[in-house]
This record gives C-alpha cells, sequence and structure tokens, in this order.
C-alpha cells in the first residue's frame, strides 16, 4: 500500500534561511487587488521583543493558556496545571492529574476547568487549585489503530503522531444555570453542570471528539474524527444538521475547532480544506482547497479577513470571510498547528520548528519579526535543514514505512520547542506554551512605520 502520509509530511520544500529580527521581505505572497492593503498600512505593529519570564514545567506542554486576573492556568505532558503569576512568572498553586494534560483550560464562576489523559474533567478553585469536582469520561487517548495508514509492524496498534489536542472545555452563559460542554476520546459530547459536574446529557458521534466545542445561539458546533461536523441544540443535545467532510486516508478527521460570524460557521479539516457553512442549516457557503496541507488549528476573523495556519505548506493564510478567496499568504519554517491571536492588528502564531511570529495585517504580512524558544536556538542546526523543517532530514532518512521511525523523527522535532500551544495577549504580554516544556511571556514593542 503506498502511504499518504509520506505526501503529505516525507515530501516537503524547504526554506531559505531565516534570521531573526524586525523584516521587510518575501516571504508573503499577495494578489494585486490587494495591494491597498500595504498601502493603508496603519503607523505601527507591535512585534516581539525579549521575554519577560519564562516557567519551566516537567514536560512538553501542547495546551493554551487562559488568563484571567493577573493569573496565568496551563497545563503540561507531565500531569500538572500550572497557576502563575502573569506579570513575574511565579509559581501560585499547581494540581497533579493522573496523565498529561492536552486540554486548554476554561474559567467561570471562580472556577478552572480543564481536561487530562487520566480520562476525567476537572474543576478547581481559581484562588487555590483545590478540587471542586470531576467528571470522569469513558477514557482519553490519542487517534490510533492497527498498522496506522498501512505502517509496520503489521498488527501493532499505532497512536497518531499528530494528534496533539484533547478537546476544551467550553461554558455557556446564555442559559439560566450554567453549561460547561467538552468533547471526548470516547466519542460524546457531553453537557455538565457547572457548579456539581453532574451530566446534564451526552451526544454519541461516531468517532472521538477532540475539538473544542463552539457554543453560539443556542447551539453547539464541533467537528470528530469521524469527519462529520455537527450542529446541536444546546439544551436538549439533539442534533439538528451534520455535514461531511474527505475520508482519504491520512487526509481525514477534524481536529480544528470552529469559528462564527454573522452567520456562517468556519472550521478546517484534515481532508486539506478550510469550510464556510450557513450556521442555521449546514449548507455550504464556500470552501478552500489547502492543496496536501491539514488545517489542524482554529481560524480567526479580523475584519472580513479569516485567518488560519497549514501544516506541510507552512503557511498563515489570509482569506476573505465572504468568498474564500486568498488575499495573501506567509510563509514559515514548518507546521502551524495553533490557533493565531490577534492584538492591535498583528497577528501572533507558532510553528513547529519552535518559532513564534508576530505579522502586520495592515501590511498584508509585509512587515514581521519572530522569536525562537530556548531549545530551538540549541538544536535548530542538527535538526532542521536550511534552518526548515524536513521530516525526512529529521528521520536521518530512516524508512518511515515503520511507525518507529515516524517516532523518532517527531521526538526529533520536539527537541526543537515546537509550539503547538496557541498564543495568547494580556496586558501587552504574549504567552505560549512550549515542547520544550516552557511557559512564556514575551514582551510586546510597538514599531512605527520605516522603523
Amino acid at each position: 500500500m503506498k502511504l499518504v502520509f509520506c505526501s503529505i509530511i516525507v515530501l516537503i520544500s524547504t526554506l531559505q534561511a531565516g534570521a531573526q529580527g524586525y523584516r521587510e521581505r518575501s516571504t508573503v505572497s499577495f494578489h494585486s487587488q490587494n495591494k491597498e492593503m500595504v498601502q493603508a498600512s496603519s503607523s505601527s505593529f507591535f512585534a516581539l521583543a525579549n521575554p519577560q519570564w519564562k516557567f519551566k514545567t516537567g514536560g512538553k506542554i501542547f495546551s493554551t493558556p487562559a488568563i484571567q486576573r493577573d493569573r496565568v492556568f496551563i497545563g503540561s505532558e507531565d500531569g500538572f496545571l500550572y497557576c502563575l503569576n502573569a506579570q513575574t512568572g511565579n509559581l501560585q498553586w499547581k494540581f497533579k492529574t493522573g496523565g498529561a494534560i492536552h486540554s486548554s483550560p476554561a474559567i467561570f464562576n471562580n472556577i478552572v476547568c480543564f481536561g487530562s489523559f487520566d480520562g476525567t474533567y476537572y474543576a478547581l478553585d481559581f484562588e487555590t487549585g483545590v478540587l471542586r469536582w470531576k467528571f470522569s469520561t469513558e477514557g482519553e487517548k490519542k487517534m490510533g489503530d492497527t498498522a496506522y495508514w498501512g505502517m509496520k509492524p503489521a498488527g501493532m496498534y499505532m497512536e497518531d503522531p499528530w494528534d496533539c489536542f484533547l478537546s476544551s472545555p467550553v461554558v455557556s452563559e446564555s442559559s439560566n444555570d450554567q453549561v460547561v460542554y467538552f468533547g471526548s476520546s470516547d466519542g460524546n459530547l457531553y453537557a455538565v453542570n457547572t457548579n456539581n459536574g453532574s451530566l446534564r446529557w451526552k451526544f454519541k458521534a461516531n468517532g472521538s471528539i477532540h475539538s473544542s466545542p463552539l457554543v453560539n445561539n443556542e447551539r453547539i458546533y464541533f467537528g470528530s474524527w469521524d469527519t462529520y461536523f455537527y450542529a446541536l441544540d444546546a439544551q436538549t443535545g439533539q442534533l439538528i444538521w451534520k455535514f461531511g467532510t474527505g475520508t482519504n486516508t491520512g487526509m481525514a478527521g477534524i481536529q480544528a475547532s470552529a469559528t462564527i460570524d454573522s452567520g456562517v460557521v468556519y472550521f478546517g479539516a484534515r481532508d486539506a480544506h478550510l469550510y464556510a457553512l450557513n450556521a442555521a442549516n449546514g449548507n455550504l457557503v464556500w470552501k478552500y482547497d489547502a492543496g496536501n496541507a491539514w488545517i489542524v488549528g482554529s481560524a480567526v476573523i479580523h475584519h472580513d479577513v479569516l485567518l488560519a495556519g497549514t501544516s506541510d505548506s507552512y503557511l498563515l493564510l489570509a482569506l476573505d470571510k465572504k468568498t474564500g478567496e486568498e488575499k495573501f499568504r506567509f510563509k514559515t519554517n514548518g507546521y502551524v498547528f495553533g490557533t493565531p491571536a490577534i492584538y492591535n492588528n498583528t497577528v501572533y502564531f507558532g510553528d513547529f520548528t519552535g518559532k513564534m511570529y508576530a505579522v502586520d495585517l495592515a501590511s498584508a504580512g509585509q512587515r514581521w519579526n519572530s522569536l525562537s524558544t530556548s531549545a530551538r536556538k540549541k538544536y535548530a542546526s542538527t535538526v532542521l535543514k536550511n534552518d526548515s523543517l524536513n521530516y525526512a532530514h529529521a528521520a536521518r532518512y530512516k524508512d518511515l514505512s515503520f511507525y518507529e521511525n515516524n517516532i523518532k523523527a517527531m521526538d526529533a522535532l520536539y527537541f526543537l520547542g515546537s509550539i503547538v500551544s496557541s498564543p495568547r495577549v494580556y496586558k501587552g504580554l504574549l504567552f505560549f506554551g512550549s515542547a520544550d516544556g516552557y511557559v512564556y511571556a514575551i514582551n510586546l514593542k510597538e514599531k512605527k512605520q520605516g522603523s
């Protein structure tokens, strides 16, 4: 069997070597009709400056930070949820679970809620980290199968090396009594009472749900590894509609969470498409073909522009939200799995090589700068090829039809401090986690046009 993953991951084009610091150079392509975006460039954008602090955990970080009242909450593969002071990085408290934490926290009613690979969703006291309640699913695991994608050896169960996230909880505040929603590897979308963790209802899909639900106008929207995108009634859990995406081996499933604007719901899929659907009935408005690249992170909307990252093409895409027409694309050095953050017309996002980017949207991406994780600075020369991700090079050109060699390649990439965690901005600081185990707080510095 010809392995699809070899074409979407191994056969990767490389980039020219990049340097740190503020740039204006040709990493961007944009259509001629969008030149007015450059001409109308704002007088400044907020570039990445020096770290204000960094905090070391005991494991890789895939969780995205939640920030409120000068507290940063983030999970780690070491099984701890950490509460840090946002200004100093000092540890306020930490809570131990029985598994890695790839879910991102939600904050409500002085409670912090998140999920762990131990099969439990926890609700902790905001101030103290004391357990308020917990809810057990039927078990959490990565996507996988026997001889996954035809890899060797035959008969061996293999986890998907690129299934990086668990579903993150989302709270609805539209009802009299609040409900927290989250998906599970057991295929259920759960609705749980925020006060005590009791089950309100659950909906069964035909595959794991690792995307995070979107709550809007008394509806729940989410995607599943079964390749379907669902809309449910938020009060009852009853199915309203579902929409099918691609099913080809290696190019199937939905990891990305959805966003919604003006009655249109947007989400990306592993079938290399970004979809815009009518939120009321699930009808297709438009879809964008990303070539041979998955869309794993969630899209965000800034004015009339939809922004999303891609895997194998290493892009940040900027699309017209109404038509799906590409406005510009910005090339990075590796997979972009996280969800971008936007602050003052600047978009921030990380890549798998351990580089965080700040891109000026008003310039259609012509003005930008970047910052490398500590691990990237140390290991880039040995892991990367010409400063860019090359999967075959990371695998030391070993036979990638064997599962073991893919795992070794991924471990090599994680040495770079891959940024899979999505960034968040709070009080002039950019926060994110890294596979090097650090939580970073980066100062944002206003740069005037021409500086």
